[in-house]
């Protein structure tokens, strides 16, 4: 039993698309056993088995018929496997059809029609009829470009039907892949069909001999009849007719084509004409196609036109010729008289001054273009720059956002500063600028920024003209020799001198109006009146004298990155030097001012150290202030350090110093307010025992004038061991010099300032105290040699430490570092009083002694804490100055009362035990 052969499966055709009668090639699998089995193909639902040539059993050839599908599959059908499928589908384009009689612009290529009845060819050259593999192996089509081999092989073709065929060209064409052994194969294939060529018609007609008769009689009979048909009839013989049928077919074809053949004759001599005339035609039309195109800049255009007719008419003798080429000449002359006159126009731009330059050199323009653009050039930067000063001094500019005089609204050329981070810089506390801020930039501000927009806009522009000038590509870009550029070059050096003194002029009016604007002293008297008249203006802060030096040196790079030579700039150099100096004095001046206004910003409120909010500002407003001077301080290229100039060093010294001393003289003023400078509103009536009074200060409250000293105190012992050694690292990390003599000045004044703060205060609680005393003991006729037997401690004492308690609790309340110093001096003065008042006592009695000595043992327990070597030492003269204590029952009494005495105060004299000084939580 056979095994049932799978059915035809179309995995590839080849073209994909295509018009009817396209050839195509159609690949796949189980494609038939050969001709006889391949029974059915049908591609777009159009039957081509006519049209089919087997090759094998996975390649058929055809032709794809008029199908009414513009799209289908690829169906082929054989006896062995059946109905097949496909994986693809071709598209049939359909042609557009042209007439006989239309125009086309192209051959319209004649197609093979098959006529599908009979399968046979009608009306097809013998050279279409060619087979498409004479080799008769498989095609194997190269990569190699059609380019390369027409290069290969000129002259020649791949087309066996051309007469330049060449069979190399053809093999790399068709056959590159293909073996040795497929080619030997070819090479055979060849050769059998010249054999069955050669052979074919002698073998068809010994085979055929009788019919061959059959023919000729057929054909003598034909004859005969034709001849008989002319002897009988001649108007009517069978070739008379079909001669008249012919020549009335030719007739009919040239009355068809006879206009059209017409026509084409007609434009071939017009044409003849114009080619003949177009030489002429164009010195004719030259002089309006000149001012036509001048009118539209295509000065190019015109200049190739004129070299031309130069050339071409220049040197003719025909009348007609020079009369129009004399008013050529007369536009050209037009032409660079307004180029030179477009050159001279400001503003312009470096491309058109460059365009124009060659245009002039290329019409051969008198004198020389270049230098004269660029003295223009140099005499109107100089005017913009003077012209920016006069409108500033005649107030016509208002604010940065106004036009400039060319109604230029475009950004400034420099990369802006952030105005914000200026002012930051600045350290100045003053208030927040408004919204409004950019229009309230001071004149000078404006001014400078304004002329560095100007030179930075259009110096450059101005040097690369004076180096394309140099190196001559003002003439040629590709920078070919020539006599022009030779000749740019020889002019170019003899003016080198020329041009040293512009840009010299023009840097020395640079300086001389920012000098004029801001440093007016250091120009000569007779320049003031050109330069000056800024003396109405506002007077610049640090920020902004900031602000104009990055912005002059900004101006000063711009200027070095065109590799303009160093000694044309020094003089900007100089101009910076003095600026960076003159902002360093102003702003130290201006911080001394913030830093006196600092005591209006005092709120009395302390933190948890005891200190306002004063020596913070005081140590931000210097930050701020050594943060804005690390611009003018910076040491860039080619500048010096102003602070290793013994003048400015000394002189910087002694401002800092006065800085110092100032704020100093705030504190020392801000201690001796009186009430009445303080809102009254803010004031609190409150005993000075109450507990509410001590609970904490708090914002809006106004402190006692005891209170504000001892808030100094803290401020100013904050300030010998925080701020003023903060300052030093600040000073000495921002390179300013003579931070030990500011250091040392300042350390000695807040001492300075402290002792006169503490003796002020101690003098204002301990004297109270103390001279409360005398009278708290006699009180009621007190008398030491008459008293009664002691039972307790007497009141006054207890009004005494009630009174230190006072003073304990105010001073924690601002700072609990002080309270030691304090309350030792507080108790020394005790201490000394009740030594004095012991030893003035002539005599005690025995209740009158123990009395005294439980009064002195009381208070000296209470306040032991804070007991220095001289109240100490007053303790025990006071208690020497007593008699003896000699029987156990008086001591064993004074044990008992002091005993009881301490149990009865223990509340209070809490205050005074080392381990409750603790913060106040706030």
């Amino acid at each position: 039993m056979s095994r049932a052969r799978q059915p035809p499966l179309v995995t590839g055709i080849s073209p994909k698309e295509g018009a009817a009668w396209t050839k195509v090639t159609i690949r796949g699998e189980n494609l038939g056993t050969g001709p006889p089995d391949l029974i059915g193909l049908s591609i777009c639902g159009h039957n081509c088995l006519l049209t089919a040539e087997w090759m094998s059993a996975s390649k058929i050839v055809c032709r794809v018929g008029p199908a009414k599908d513009d799209k289908g599959e690829i169906i082929v059908t054989t006896k062995s496997g059946g109905l097949g499928t496909s994986t693809v589908s071709f598209k049939l384009l359909r042609p557009e059809r042209i007439g006989i009689l239309d125009q086309s612009a192209v051959w319209v290529e004649e197609m093979n029609y098959y006529d599908m009845r009979t399968d046979r060819n009608k009306g097809i050259s013998p050279l279409s009829l060619r087979p498409s593999n004479p080799l008769g192996i498989d095609i194997d089509k190269g990569k190699i470009p059609q380019k390369d081999i027409e290069l290969t092989f000129p002259g020649m073709s791949g087309d066996f039907t051309s007469e330049n065929f060449s069979a190399t060209w053809y093999l790399i064409e068709n056959h590159t892949g293909s073996s040795f052994e497929q080619l030997k194969l070819a090479a055979n294939n060849l050769k059998k069909q010249a054999t069955k060529k050669n052979e074919g018609s002698l073998a068809y007609v010994k085979g055929g001999l009788s019919t061959f008769f059959e023919a000729q009689d057929a054909l003598a009979a034909i004859h005969q009849r034709l001849e008989s048909d002319g002897t009988e009839r001649v108007e009517g013989s069978m070739t008379q007719r079909l001669e008249n049928i012919l020549n009335r077919a030719s007739d009919t074809a040239d009355t068809l084509f006879q206009e059209v053949l017409g026509r084409k004759d007609k434009a071939d001599s017009t044409r003849n004409a114009l080619n003949v005339l177009q030489r002429f035609k164009f010195l004719f039309n030259l002089p309006l196609n000149i001012e036509r195109n001048i009118q539209k800049g295509d000065y190019d255009v015109v200049i190739n036109d004129y070299e031309k007719a130069k050339s071409l008419f220049g040197p003719t003798e025909v009348p007609v010729f020079k009369k129009v080429y004399a008013e050529v000449e007369t536009k050209i002359g037009a032409l660079r008289s307004l180029l030179l006159e477009k050159l001279l126009q400001t503003p312009s731009t470096l491309h058109d001054q460059k365009r124009y330059i060659r245009y002039l050199s290329d019409l051969h323009a008198p004198g020389d273009p270049a230098w004269q653009c660029i003295y223009a050039q140099h005499k109107w930067i100089l005017q913009l720059m003077q012209n920016c000063r006069n409108e500033f001094i005649s107030g016509q500019r208002v604010g940065v956002g106004a036009m400039d005089s060319e109604g230029d609204t475009r950004p400034s050329a420099l990369g802006r500063l952030g105005h914000t981070a200026s002012l930051q810089r600045g350290g100045s506390l003053r208030t927040p600028r408004p919204s409004t801020w950019r229009f309230e930039t001071p004149q000078q501000v404006q001014f400078v920024e304004k002329l560095s927009d100007v030179v930075i806009g259009q110096l450059p522009n101005f040097w690369k003209l004076w180096i394309s000038y140099v190196n001559g590509s003002l003439f040629s870009e590709t920078g070919e020799k020539s006599g022009q550029v030779e000749k740019s070059k020889k002019n170019a050096r003899q003016r080198q001198n020329d041009f040293k003194k512009m840009i010299e002029e023009m840097t020395n009016r640079l300086v001389k109006l920012v000098r004029g604007a801001l440093l007016p002293t250091t120009l000569p008297q007779g320049d003031l009146s050109l330069y000056g008249g800024w003396e109405n203006k506002t007077e610049l802060t640090g920020a902004w004298l900031t602000q104009i030096i990055h912005t002059v040196r900004a101006c000063h790079e711009a200027m070095s990155a065109l590799e303009i030579p160093n000694d044309l700039l020094q003089v900007i150099q100089d101009l910076l030097l003095e600026l960076r100096v003159h902002c360093l004095m102003v702003t130290l001046l201006h911080t001394t001012e913030d830093v006196k206004r600092l005591a209006e910003k005092e709120d009395w409120v302390v933190d948890n150290e005891g200190i306002t909010s004063l020596p913070s500002q005081f140590e931000q407003c210097m930050i701020l202030m050594l943060q804005s001077l690390k611009e003018p301080l910076e040491i860039k290229q080619g500048e010096m350090n102003v602070l290793q100039i013994d003048q400015v060093q000394d002189q910087a010294t002694e401002l800092s110093v006065g800085i110092m001393k100032v704020f100093i003289n705030c504190l020392e003023h801000l201690s001796t307010q009186t009430d009445g400078d303080i809102d009254a509103s803010h004031n609190i009536s409150v005993d000075l025992s109450s507990p509410v009074r001590f609970s904490g200060i708090h914002e809006g409250f106004s402190p006692t004038s005891e209170q504000r000293l001892l808030i100094i105190l803290s401020n100013c012992h904050y300030l010998e061991k925080h701020t003023f050694l903060n300052l030093a690292n600040y000073f000495e990390k921002h390179g300013l010099t003579g931070t030990e003599k500011i250091t040392r000045v300042s350390m000695d004044a807040v001492r300075g300032l402290d002792r006169k703060l503490f003796e002020a205060y101690i003098e204002r609680r301990a004297d109270p105290i103390a001279g409360s005393l005398e009278p708290g003991i006699y009180a009621g006729y007190f008398d030491w040699r008459d008293c009664q037997t002691p039972t307790g401690v007497r009141n006054y004492l207890k009004e005494a430490l009630v009174s230190i308690i006072t003073v304990h609790a105010e001073v924690f309340t601002v700072s609990k570092d002080l309270v030691p110093r304090v309350l030792s001096k507080i108790v020394e003065s005790v201490a000394d009083e009740m030594c004095r008042l012991m030893q003035c006592v002539s005599s005690f009695s025995k209740n009158g002694a123990l009395q005294a000595r439980l009064e002195l043992c009381a208070l000296r327990d209470a306040i032991v804490a804070y007991l220095n070597s001289e109240s100490n030492a007053s303790f025990k003269l006071a208690l020497d100055a007593l008699p003896q204590l000699h029987s156990g029952a008086d001591k064993k009494l004074l044990e008992e009362l002091l005993n009881k005495f301490k149990s009865s105060m223990q509340l209070q004299l809490t205050c005074f035990q080392p381990s409750c000084i603790q913060p106040v939580k706030r």
